[in-house]
């Protein structure tokens, strides 16, 4: 058993070495292209998503210009800031605190908060100047 290898040996394994380096050069190039579509499906996601409609029925604002704000919760300006909206038949007004619509009887009359918010608010600002 000498460590000593013949020519032939050599040129053999040197071929098999690059043969190897082939054969996961592709491979590589198979787990690149699969990243890149997992990729494109995702930002194909991202992109309906981010571009949804306003909740309120029969609205047709233009979503894909408004604020990242709007678009997360899926209303539009004129909507987040209305006195009452309807949506799935019911009379309701978003709430800038929960950023959802609730019925128009949580609110206290003009308030963009409802009441269950406003008054943790309230109650944590009471504690703060009591200290």
């Amino acid at each position: 058993m000498s460590m000593r290898r013949s020519k032939a040996e050599g040129k053999r394994s040197l071929r098999e070495l690059s043969e190897e380096e082939e054969e996961e050069e592709e491979t590589e190039d198979e787990d690149t292209f699969e990243e890149e579509e997992a990729l494109e499906k995702k930002q194909k996601g991202k992109a309906t998503s981010s571009s949804g409609v306003c909740q309120v029925e029969s609205c047709t604002a233009d979503m894909s210009k408004a604020k990242q704000y709007h678009k997360r919760h899926k209303v539009c300006q004129f909507h987040a800031k209305a006195p009452h909206v309807r949506i799935s038949g019911l009379h309701q007004r978003f709430c800038q605190q929960c950023s959802r619509f609730h019925a128009l009887s949580e609110f206290d009359e003009a308030k963009r908060s409802c009441r269950r918010r406003l008054a943790g608010h309230n109650e944590r600002r009471r504690k703060s100047t009591t200290d």
